[in-house]
């Protein structure tokens, strides 16, 4: 634990392998936090996050943050079509029970997001509050493009050094905001040592998930998922320079939630560090008034007031 975390390893339903981190003390008192990454993501992105939010001396917090089937620590999967959201839900909800844990505040960047939604349809009771990182119930086509693109022709840095350079020279523009230590923290993130140098920390198979998808014709959205988290708490982030989160869908989302509070991210894309600015006060303290004030009702649903009173 001197690093801030422990290892937990676990099996999914079909016999993997998973693995996530756990931060903070089990008894806190407090709602503990779920964090699910991006695509190709790990647990290690929340590192900073999961400190804060863990070590708050007024609302400590236990924090899982999971690496999905393929990623980090886990188990890669031999069939790739195991390779979406649904199975990694269930997976998500095995891991909770073996910590014997029955609902917890949920933050999702990118497919972690997708993830909620899932979750909202297959186990809505465990989801206690939400924080969607850059993600909503429509996704940009050109967005997810720009994201296939990308991990077809992903860097192959020799150094760390080198690492930074690349992440820099393909998002830079996009994240003017970030300083070197960000990008530092990013490329340790994403990449792992090897005999052979350092190599993107997810099986390379999951890129053949994208390979099929027609971008040329309008993606399936979320509405009817997302409309069904209304009696939720949810907070809404979004880069103001992101490809894959429109304005438009982020103002859809405050006209069809009751209960949705919303923050852009300047001088960030897709998606932004949680751990930069304001981010990490704005998320606890979302996460405080959510468990201060919601109470789940089957007959009705909270006003925007009753449900963030602080922000």
């Amino acid at each position: 634990m001197s690093s801030g975390f422990s290892d937990f390893f676990y099996a999914s339903p079909d016999g993997l392998e998973l693995h996530a981190r756990i931060y903070g003390e089990a008894n806190s008192g407090h709602w503990p936090v779920v964090c699910l990454p991006g695509l190709t993501r790990n647990s290690r992105d929340f590192h900073e996050l999961a400190l804060h939010l863990s070590r708050r001396a007024e609302s400590p917090r236990k924090i899982i943050a999971f690496d999905y089937r393929g990623r980090g620590q886990s188990a890669y999967d031999a069939d790739i079509g195991h390779y979406n959201v649904g199975v990694e839900a269930g997976d998500i909800l095995a891991g909770l029970a073996a910590l014997g844990i029955d609902g917890a505040g949920f933050i999702g960047t990118s497919r972690g997001g997708l993830i909620i939604h899932v979750l909202g349809a297959m186990r809505p009771d465990v989801l206690r509050a939400i924080v969607l990182n850059d993600i909503g119930p429509v996704v940009e086509a050109g967005g997810l493009d720009h994201i296939r693109s990308y991990l077809e022709s992903v860097p192959k840095p020799k150094t760390y050094a080198e690492a930074v350079g690349a992440q820099r020279g393909v998002h830079g523009s996009d994240f003017p905001a970030l300083t070197e230590a960000d990008w530092e923290r990013m490329v340790s993130a994403l990449y792992r040592e090897t005999d052979e140098g350092l190599v993107p920390d997810f099986d390379p198979k999951l890129v053949d998930t994208l390979a099929g998808l027609d971008l040329t014709q309008k993606l399936p959205d979320l509405w009817q998922q997302f409309e069904a988290l209304a009696a939720i708490p949810l907070l809404a982030i979004r880069g103001a320079n992101s490809k894959l989160l429109s304005t438009e869908t982020l103002e859809q989302m405050r006209t069809r939630h009751p209960c949705v509070e919303t923050i852009t991210a300047e001088g960030q894309g897709h998606a932004p560090f949680l751990e930069t600015g304001g981010l990490p006060g704005a998320i606890a303290a979302f996460l405080d008034g959510a468990e201060r004030c919601f109470a789940p009702s089957k007959t009705s649903r909270p006003s925007k007031k009753r449900c963030h009173p602080t922000l």
